[in-house]
């Protein structure tokens, strides 16, 4: 397992991130002792991140529980935003309100003083951005929060809510939450590149589709009914990925899940994919991703199963640089940029 730093701070983050979610009910002493299984494999493997948020379930107390004793060893990070009371308009939102009542409550389920890193779950579009930045810096400010991100949040509210943080001298963004994965690569259009060039982590939800790309819904063996992906919807396009997934693991002696995540790994060093896990052996199998080493010519050829098109401007800005017309004929090193 390698380390990196948490966007611009110096606070270390592992290659992946454990997803709480899985923790969404405690199930007595027996779901326990799996939930604290799944927990101690993560660790085992050199993992220390673990995200959870405040609407899933009893995923924050019972992460609370299993932190006893060992919660300074973990980079723990939840989120806030979903309404803490449908019949309420004020229990949800990312105005100061919610954000303020949901952190306590947090902190008490979390059994901890303070939160290392505290997400705003989804953009709220009627709460100015202005108001959040401020009331994330407050509570940094008064010692509940270490570090703040924004998740399944548009690029351009992140990127202004970062430059808000900036000339205000208030707590910066430190991390993006988006999905992404080989079957959704929508992240690549705006929220990659805006956050590699703030100097952001991304954290990946979702990076196996669902589970489409370990092979659980495809090939020999395939499961033909569960609760998250109805395997009769799937499309040609992901049937051909998750061959290709397939085929690329049986050549460098790996599972689809590693390699899949492997691929992610490979992309950018701003991502860390978020891995949730039934039991331990689960997680074991999947942190096992960051010691496989995906060829240039496999990484092509899973990219040439999931087309993707950037979309405009992305494309019409790479023709542009690849037409004399318009830049001149000289060509310039990508790599020369300070």
């Amino acid at each position: 397992m390698r380390y990196r730093p948490l966007g611009r701070s110096g606070l270390r983050v592992s290659q992946l991130f454990l997803g709480a979610m899985g923790f969404y009910e405690s199930g007595g002493a027996d779901g326990m002792r799996g939930h604290r299984a799944v927990l101690d494999a993560y660790a085992d493997a050199g993992g220390n991140v673990v995200d959870t948020a405040s609407a899933y379930g009893e995923s924050e107390s019972v992460l609370g529980e299993l932190l006893t004793g060992r919660r300074d060893r973990f980079v723990v990070s939840t989120k806030y935003t979903i309404s803490r009371d449908q019949a309420d308009p004020n229990a949800g939102g990312n105005h100061r309100k919610n954000l303020i009542l949901s952190l306590e409550r947090s902190l008490r389920r979390l059994r901890t003083d303070y939160i290392d890193l505290y997400w705003v779950h989804v953009w709220d579009r009627h709460t100015p951005v202005e108001e959040t930045v401020r009331a994330l810096d407050d509570a940094v400010r008064a010692g509940k929060v270490l570090y703040v991100g924004f998740s399944d949040t548009p690029a351009w509210v992140v990127s202004r809510a970062d430059a808000l943080a900036q000339w205000r001298d208030r707590t910066p963004v430190s991390a993006v939450q988006v999905p992404y994965s080989l079957l959704k690569r929508d992240a690549e259009r705006e929220l990659l590149p805006m956050a590699e060039a703030s100097g952001m982590t991304v954290a990946a939800w979702a990076p196996l589709a669902g589970g489409v790309l370990s092979g659980k819904f495809t090939g020999p063996g395939a499961v033909t009914s569960d609760s998250r992906v109805a395997p009769a919807s799937l499309t040609p396009r992901d049937h051909a990925v998750a061959g290709a997934v397939r085929e690329v693991a049986a050549e460098l002696g790996a599972t689809p899940a590693q390699v899949a995540l492997a691929w992610l790994l490979a992309r950018s060093p701003a991502v860390h994919p978020i891995v949730g896990a039934r039991d331990a052996g689960q997680v074991t199998e999947n942190m096992g991703a960051v010691d496989v080493a995906l060829p240039e010519e496999a990484a092509r050829r899973l990219e040439s199963a999931a087309a993707f098109e950037a979309g405009f401007p992305g494309d019409f800005i790479a023709e542009c640089e690849a037409d004399p017309w318009v830049f001149g004929t000289a060509s310039v090193d990508p790599g020369a940029r300070p």
